[in-house]
């Protein structure tokens, strides 16, 4: 194996093969299908608010996508922008989980005393 595949192999097992990552894409994932199914069966006018629970769960990295966004599109970015920072957000946060996660993991185990053989 060589490195750069196992970097791969990393950074996959630390953005989505942990709990805490696991949990949070949930939540996002959840949270957009609502989003997206609320306009088809919603009676109420003003669905697209909807939209805001995705772009909160995924701040604040999101909020740099949104002000990206901004800057290239102007005021008006298109959909498409939208739900792909909020896709990119949310496995950028997801490695950062899973980052901090396999820290506070490291540390445990150097903590955990070792028995004597003997």
């Amino acid at each position: 194996m060589n490195a750069r595949s196992a970097r791969s192999r990393r950074l996959v097992r630390l953005m989505f093969a942990n709990p805490a990552s696991a949990v949070y894409l949930g939540l996002v994932a959840a949270s957009m299908v609502v989003a997206a199914v609320e306009p088809l069966f919603g009676e109420n006018p003003d669905t697209s608010m909807i939209w805001v629970w995705p772009a909160l769960f995924t701040f604040p990295v999101f909020g740099v996508v949104a002000g990206l966004g901004e800057a290239v599109f102007g005021v008006e970015a298109p959909a498409w922008f939208f739900v792909g920072g909020i896709v990119v957000s949310a496995l950028a946060q997801s490695l950062a989980f899973g980052a901090v996660l396999d820290s506070l993991r490291g540390r445990q185990r150097r903590r955990v005393p070792r028995p004597h053989g003997g």
